[in-house]
């Protein structure tokens, strides 16, 4: 006797959260303009860093322009978002490349 087993259930556990190709390309758009903005100001300020803290970690936040450096990378963030609350703000290595972590 053969037991018939109940049919497996395939795709999104929320289908309705699913995002259209076009949202998806207008987010990641909007990302980039935002990436670029707090990377013209890490540019700026990256020569006048580098010097005195090189290995550290800054958060940056476009719209204001202010920044927080820190030896720790939470500890910049939460200045961050302790200064600007409901605000995304960047983080960026201080180094040559902007990287924030290892492969």
């Amino acid at each position: 006797m053969l037991t018939s087993e109940p049919p497996r259930r395939r795709g999104r556990i929320f289908p309705e959260l699913t995002l259209s190709p076009e949202e998806l390309a207008r987010r990641k758009a909007e990302d980039e303009v935002f990436y670029q903005r707090c990377w013209a100001i890490f540019e700026r300020l990256r020569p006048e860093l580098i010097k005195e803290h090189y290995g550290w970690y800054i958060a940056i936040e476009p719209e204001s322009g202010d920044y927080f450096v820190d030896q720790n990378k939470e500890v910049a963030s939460k200045q961050a978002r302790d200064k600007h609350p409901n605000v995304i703000h960047f983080l960026f290595g201080i180094n040559e490349t902007g990287v924030t972590g290892r492969i």
